[in-house]
């Protein structure tokens, strides 16, 4: 039979039950480190014994600083996001913030949800990965009033004042691809994002003006009234598949807006046996894509990508937001844009 533990249900109950004081518990809780080794693991071995759950927010709610940041992104299933959250948790910690992560679920009254849950949070600042073209301006511009904000990834739709944005360079991204793919063959025809971020813009935009720049035609890939949704790569298989069926594309060049898509593209010209075993005729398709998401490199063929620097996104968010939560800049907003570094494969 299995003993039961003594519950314990404040702090003080717990100093008196495993013989601790509460300062010393405190510091503990906060940071291991700033207890002797010895003592920390006489704490951890006595909490063991015990059924005590710390509670973070109650401990900080009379402090001017919660020690909490909040990141809102789009989707947790979109492994680039959840690359981007890895790194802010990861610089968080050296910082001794502690991340709530919310997601807005693609949705315009889920990001504004997300900020709002925020607020009542107490969190000291936000890092937020925006829906761009259907982006919560006013849930942004109230929230900017209680804590300072960070952009990652993509802009919002409108600028909001005082805070920061760090992304990729698209305009660098995207005309590394192009260079490339001139140089090696056909210019490439652009299959573009849905408009449901400012990336989608912005890429669309850098690769026709890298055409003109090379003295050539930009050329958009019609998409048909295709489903516009964060399923990119049902976008992109669908699209793609209908342009093959009716035998457009089969031997060009496509660059595609993001991986994802790419991925999806992949696929229809699978199903189409325009990509063929190695040693066998080619159907001269090629197509390449944007991000370098980490299954862009187990396809068959593996994706031609620009890869984006994540992590130091990631990194950079943080140091701003930190920046600005210590009052260390008050200024206007700042921009970094991080460059891209191009990533060859067999899909070209």
């Amino acid at each position: 039979m299995v003993k039961s533990k003594q519950k314990i249900a404040t702090m003080k109950e717990l100093s008196e039950a495993i013989g601790i004081s509460r300062p010393t518990l405190s510091r503990f809780f906060q940071d291991q480190s700033a207890v002797r080794p010895s003592t920390s693991r006489k704490i951890r071995e006595r909490l063991a014994e015990v059924d005590y759950v710390y509670n973070f927010i109650a401990t900080r709610q009379n402090r001017k600083l919660s020690g909490l940041i909040g990141v809102i992104i789009p989707h947790y299933n979109d492994l680039f996001f959840t690359s981007l959250l890895e790194a802010i948790e990861s610089a968080a910690r050296k910082t001794g913030y502690t991340v709530i992560t919310q997601s807005s679920d693609g949705k315009a009254k889920g990001e504004a949800q997300a900020v709002a849950r925020l607020r009542s949070m107490s969190a000291d600042g936000a890092i937020i990965a925006p829906l761009g073209l259907d982006s919560s301006i006013e849930a942004f511009q109230i929230a900017r009033e209680d804590f300072p904000i960070v952009f990652a990834d993509s802009r919002p739709a409108e600028p909001v004042d005082g805070t920061d944005f760090v992304g990729t360079d698209n305009a660098q991204s995207i005309a590394a691809v192009v260079d490339y793919l001139c140089r090696t063959g056909e210019p490439p025809a652009f299959l573009g994002m849905p408009p449901l971020n400012s990336n989608a813009v912005e890429r669309e935009r850098a690769y026709a003006g890298k055409m003109r720049s090379l003295g050539l035609e930009p050329r958009i890939v019609a998409t048909g009234g295709a489903r516009e949704s964060w399923q990119f790569e049902a976008f992109g298989h669908g699209v793609m598949n209908d342009h093959f069926s009716h035998q457009r594309y089969t031997s060009e060049t496509i660059l595609c807006a993001n991986d994802r898509i790419a991925i999806g593209a992949i696929r229809a010209a699978n199903e189409h046996e325009l990509f063929l075993r190695r040693g066998e005729p080619h159907s001269g398709l090629r197509i390449a894509g944007h991000d370098d998401h980490p299954l862009s490199q187990y396809m068959y063929p593996a994706v031609t990508t620009a890869a984006q620097d994540i992590e130091g996104i990631g990194q950079e968010a943080l140091r701003l937001l930190i920046e600005r939560i210590r009052g260390e800049r008050m200024d206007d907003s700042v921009t970094v844009l991080r460059e891209a570094a191009l990533k060859i494969r067999e899909s070209t």
